[in-house]
């Protein structure tokens, strides 16, 4: 396979500049992602009332319908009622949202996962709940679902390229419009894959240190 390498370096920077596109969404997405998922997690496990049935409403709907369906609505269907959202803006909420619902799946296998003799020692000694899910709960917790977390931040990452279809110049989108104009396949799609690379090797690795980590220090090996 021959590749015109003139034209690889002609639009690297296109590539560059929708990369750190990539990654900013990829950050924000996962960032409050994992916020959404702790809290939903504390809700259910805590079954608060009426929050919790909608907690589980939401993860339901979340995790069962796709991310693009989930970026049309918002994009193209909230203006209807006066709610316009940017391609950057609505790309991060339809992230977060998708993501929270399966990291608050990843955080209630970790809660579950805490034995009932440390929750029972920590209202032994007067912890309210508030204390309790800050210094019992959510350190094991997060311990337990770290390789699930991780799991869920490639995912959201891989993700981005659905956004391509509202619109935003990512990686995805700016490989779809070059082959368009120039019909440099080969060319784009590499450059489309390394772009991917760059970001998730990195993360990737990253995310097993941890792993490994949280292992040594909970069994010592």
């Amino acid at each position: 396979m021959s590749l015109n390498w003139e034209y690889i370096i002609r639009f690297l920077p296109m590539y560059e500049k929708a990369l750190w596109l990539t990654l900013k969404l990829s950050f924000w997405g996962i960032l409050f992602a994992f916020i959404i998922g702790m809290v939903c997690s504390i809700v259910t496990f805590y079954k608060v009332r009426v929050l919790s049935q909608i907690v589980n409403g939401y993860v339901a709907f979340f995790r069962n319908t796709p991310l693009l369906i989930q970026l049309f609505f918002m994009f193209y269907g909230l203006p209807k009622i006066g709610l316009t959202l940017s391609p950057e803006v609505t790309a991060v909420i339809g992230l977060s949202l998708l993501g929270g619902s399966f990291m608050a799946e990843a955080f209630r296998g970790g809660i579950e996962a805490v034995a009932k003799s440390q929750l029972e020692s920590g209202v032994a000694i007067g912890l309210n709940k508030f204390q309790l899910a800050r210094y019992v709960i959510l350190p094991q917790a997060l311990s337990y679902s770290v390789p699930a977390l991780g799991a869920n931040c490639i995912f959201l990452i891989k993700e981005t390229s659905i956004c391509s279809g509202i619109a935003i110049l990512d990686l995805t989108n700016t490989a779809k419009d070059l082959i368009g104009m120039y019909y440099k396949t080969n060319e784009s799609l590499l450059m489309l894959v390394v772009g991917y690379l760059i970001i998730l090797l990195p993360v990737s690795i990253l995310l097993t240190f941890i792993e490994r980590k949280v292992r040594y220090a909970e069994f010592g090996h």
